[in-house]
């Protein structure tokens, strides 16, 4: 064969086979982005077991509500998420554990909880060191995102890591003194706090507040978390006079204060408390003593907010055992946040995980924005909800019936 003749065949084969490699090369990224598929877990930390289990299976049941619809929808292409439950019994020692082995297992993308404050501040620098985002649906206490000194005017976000979609105590506590001195015409009131992050934070941001009202504070006891024994409390109560009791700290303590105060001590004075005793085992465990007691709750009730009327449907036909007690729905947009965190970093990197997701989850939380359940949902420089909405319930024929809705106003 003549060298030309020769030379131009392997030339017109090279050029085949040349373009043969980019038509399969560009099939093959076509394939790979059309098939990319990755799956992530969002773990939830709560109380499963001991007192507080009713509020954490609650939290717990509409995580898994929001991982449904995520992935029903395809919220995030080529994104499955799936869930995966840790118990903390609300113990501090079990939390951190729980974070330490949620750093552990490469999947899990972010973490919804805890309930607990003081649970919280046990867990928030383990999943930091690992850029893990934990969104909780119920801490109040502002140190969490504010730091130890933020009562100074001194605040410092120490963990980038940690965000909430609640309000805080700063509001909260203020809120029911304004409302208990103004609304409810009280002017002498006697705090109980326990010695846990929540309760001491509340009690302080209450008496603070109803001092600078005009009101005074007749007395105030310290108790511990799980105490059973209130009859010395409720003896001082009754002989200091107030016409208003303010617990900060949980139902099961409070629930048990009030029936004492009512049926051995038999006096009619009624107690006030935060978020952790708006839950319908209060009622339950005080029985009728519970009878036109307060309670001060995050956001606006679930039943009234058309927001809401598509997880309360979800809820009732999904038929969990448990109901979604007072921070349900704020579990549910918690973990919708995850999603829309994991949304934006996937947005950001060409439409997958980068090689760091949980780096870039936590920063793409930051900018998370949408409607939620309870209403808007996002965050400002610390972490902090936005929505700072609150709303006093009374106890009336054995039902938490809401009274007012609105926000602490300095």
């Amino acid at each position: 064969m003549p060298y030309r003749m020769k030379h131009r065949r392997m030339w017109a084969f090279g050029a085949v086979l040349t373009a043969l490699l980019l038509v399969l090369t560009a099939c093959s990224a076509d394939n790979a982005g059309a098939s990319y598929s990755r799956t992530v877990t969002i773990a939830v930390d709560a109380p499963l077991t001991g007192p507080l289990a009713p509020m954490g299976k609650g939290i717990a049941n509409s995580v898994e509500l929001a991982v449904r619809q995520a992935n029903r929808t395809q919220e995030v292409p080529g994104i499955t998420f799936k869930t995966t439950t840790l118990d903390d019994g609300g113990e501090p020692s079990r939390g951190k554990a729980n974070a330490e082995r949620a750093v552990g297992a490469s999947d899990v993308i972010g973490m919804v909880g805890p309930l607990n404050s003081g649970v919280a501040l046990f867990m928030q620098e383990t999943l930091d060191r690992a850029h893990l985002t934990l969104v909780s649906p119920a801490n109040t206490n502002p140190t969490l995102t504010l730091g130890p000194d933020w009562l100074s005017g001194e605040k410092v976000r120490r963990y980038p890591s940690y965000f909430r979609t609640v309000t805080t105590d700063a509001s909260q506590g203020p809120f029911a003194a304004q409302f208990a001195y103004e609304g409810l015409g009280k002017k002498r009131v006697f705090v109980v706090a326990d010695d846990e992050p929540y309760g001491k934070g509340l009690a302080a941001t209450f008496s603070t507040e109803f001092i600078r009202q005009g009101g005074t504070v007749a007395g105030r006891e310290n108790i511990s978390p799980g105490e059973q024994n209130l009859g010395a409390i409720t003896a001082e109560i009754a002989a200091s006079n107030p016409d208003l009791v303010f617990f900060g700290g949980l139902y099961p303590e409070c629930s048990m204060l009030s029936k004492l105060l009512k049926t051995v001590t038999r006096t009619d004075i009624p107690v006030m408390g935060g978020d952790a005793i708006d839950d319908p085992a209060y009622i339950k465990e005080a029985g009728k003593a519970a009878e036109g007691d307060y309670a001060t709750s995050v956001g606006v009730p679930t039943d009234i907010l058309s927001s809401a009327r598509f997880f309360v449907s979800s809820y009732k036909i999904a038929a969990y055992k448990t109901p979604p007690g007072t921070y349900g729905a704020y579990a549910y947009d918690s973990a919708w946040a995850i999603v829309q965190g994991v949304k934006g970093a996937v947005a950001n990197n060409s439409g997958r995980l980068p090689s760091n997701p949980r780096l870039a989850v936590t920063d793409a939380m930051q900018s998370v924005t949408f409607s939620g359940v309870t209403g808007p949902v996002s965050f400002d420089r610390y972490g902090d909800s936005t929505d700072k909405q609150l709303t006093v319930y009374v106890v009336r024929e054995g039902k938490w019936t809401p009274l007012r809705t609105g926000s602490y106003v300095n």
